[in-house]
């Protein structure tokens, strides 16, 4: 996170927009906890924010969008337009491969992987004490059926994830 806020604090300076795009589920929510709200104001995307309101309905606190204010942070999912003035960046696993920022005309990327190996996936989901386990990205039927043969309750759900959005 020093990265993305070193990142965002340049470009307040330089009278910048920060665009920051990052996957809307989960990783979007895990960057929105950990950012220092302090630097300045930050926007999120309606796609986003709709994940952000359900998670705040379960009691996880979550900063709220702050009102418009000179060269913000936005966050958005990675099909989103570019804001004018903006310096933009990607948060993802795919930035760890050589070439992908510059694939997609990217002023910076961030390497943040959702990615997990099986001991601590499932470290990760018994920590949560979820009750029902939403399963999304990879392989999700192997995994849910293993859930549910040792007693948890899981659900598959398919989304359409490209390159670059995980």
């Amino acid at each position: 996170m020093d990265a993305i806020h070193g990142w965002w604090r340049a470009n307040r300076e330089a009278g910048l927009t920060s665009l920051l795009y990052v996957n809307p589920l989960g990783k979007a929510q895990r960057v929105l906890a950990s950012l220092d709200i302090s630097i300045g104001p930050i926007q999120v995307h309606s796609s986003i924010e709709r994940f952000n309101e359900l998670y705040r309905s379960h009691g996880i606190d979550l900063p709220r969008p702050t009102a418009s204010g000179p060269a913000p942070l936005i966050l958005a999912p990675p099909g989103a337009p570019r804001a004018p003035n903006a310096s933009t960046a990607l948060i993802s696993g795919w930035m760890r491969i050589r070439g992908t920022r510059r694939r997609r005309s990217l002023d910076r990327g961030f390497v943040l992987s959702d990615h997990a190996d099986w001991p601590a996936l499932l470290s990760a989901i018994d920590e949560t004490r979820a009750e029902t386990v939403w399963v999304t990205h990879g392989y999700i039927a192997p995994l849910v059926r293993w859930l549910e043969e040792h007693g948890r309750r899981a659900r598959g759900v398919e989304t359409r994830l490209a390159e670059g959005e995980s």
